[in-house]
């Protein structure tokens, strides 16, 4: 190979990495579309709340107990929002710059792709949980089968949250091992 073949396959690489490395931004606009669906929860959950105090002296205990399951169920998958919101793009997009701001998420200084699927596992469990809650309070109006399948859903749910638990577990102590072992 010439020098001027090796200079144009250095130069068409490095486009094409820089092309690959600036396509995570693509991911930017489904951030922005999930910002709009919590906007979407956070007029549901208005909503929801508006008709529980205007109409709460005509309902029953159990009527109110399932209107605020319903709101912690939407105050639930806004946490999960903006888990995958500021988790997936710190993670996956960009830094967010936000160091030293008295605000900052606890959690958001040590997010990584594995701690983001764990705590999304566990989010969509508690999701599962209020709902299995609202079907057991109300259980009279669902059929057997339907409640069965909820409860299997949720259990999977549970199996899965602990299997990527596990599974982190033994990747980080299998990278614990081999840096322990490197620097030795």
């Amino acid at each position: 190979m010439n020098d001027k073949t090796n200079y144009t396959s250095r130069t068409t690489l490095t486009i094409l990495s820089q092309m690959i490395f600036w396509s995570r931004w693509l991911q930017a606009p489904l951030y922005l579309g999930l910002i709009v669906a919590q906007g979407v929860y956070v007029f549901l959950f208005l909503k929801e709340l508006t008709h529980l105090v205007m109409d709460a002296n005509t309902f029953t205990e159990a009527q109110i107990m399932l209107i605020v399951l319903g709101l912690i169920d939407v105050v639930m998958i806004a946490n999960l929002l903006v888990m995958v919101i500021i988790g997936g793009y710190e993670t996956f997009v960009s830094r967010l710059n936000i160091k030293e701001h008295p605000d900052q998420p606890e959690w958001l200084s040590h997010v990584n792709a594995a701690t983001m699927k764990i705590k999304l596992s566990m989010a969509l469990i508690g999701i599962s949980s209020i709902h299995l809650l609202k079907t057991f309070i109300d259980v009279d109006k669902m059929t057997q089968h339907a409640v069965m399948w909820q409860v299997i859903i949720h259990v999977v749910f549970i199996i899965s949250a602990i299997a990527m638990a596990y599974t982190d577990r033994i990747m980080t102590r299998t990278l614990l091992e081999a840096h322990g072992k490197a620097e030795h």
